[in-house]
């Protein structure tokens, strides 16, 4: 596998009301996958699925002039506690609507209709980009390999978002 060419500090956040740090397999993959790709883990959290704790927490990265990029997993389905799209696309300055459509696209080739109810999303706050995703570890490696790892890379053509970050002026 290529590394970045250039190395993002991103920061890690797992919603979930059930999972510890030692069963966050989804934060786990997208740790090693962020490394392994030549970039840096500027932090990691586990929270539960409070739409004030996941606004606290991302919204602190957001203003953190070192954190360029947030990953987001779980919170996005449809069950009584999921509630990642309504805690974090308020914070959004612009939406990343083809990411979510892209993703579902993709997933609908792995997992069929099933696919529709992922509330899969993405978007821009204070030049630092956003991804909310499932909380499977297989969506977590859907959207990572069919999606993110490039848009991460500045030396992805014909354009990537590395550009429009905060250490990218």
């Amino acid at each position: 596998m290529t590394t970045a060419s250039e190395s993002l500090a991103i920061a890690i956040l797992t919603v979930s009301d059930t999972r510890t740090p030692d069963t966050d397999t989804s934060g786990q993959y997208l740790v090693e996958a962020v490394t392994e790709a030549g970039h840096s883990v500027a932090d990691r959290k586990l929270v539960i699925d409070d739409i004030y704790q996941q606004r606290a927490i991302v919204s602190a990265w957001i203003a953190d002039p070192a954190v360029e990029a947030i990953l987001v997993t779980g919170g996005t389905g449809f069950t009584g506690r999921d509630s990642t799209p309504e805690a974090l696309s308020v914070l959004f300055d612009k939406t990343v609507d083809g990411f979510g459509e892209l993703f579902r696209y993709l997933s609908f080739q792995e997992i069929g209709t099933s696919t529709i109810q992922s509330r899969a999303l993405a978007g821009f706050a204070n030049r630092t980009v956003i991804f909310c995703l499932p909380g499977s570890t297989g969506a977590c490696k859907t959207a990572w390999q069919g999606i993110i790892r490039s848009q991460l890379d500045a030396s992805f053509k014909p354009c990537s978002f590395v550009g429009h970050l905060k250490g990218n002026h």
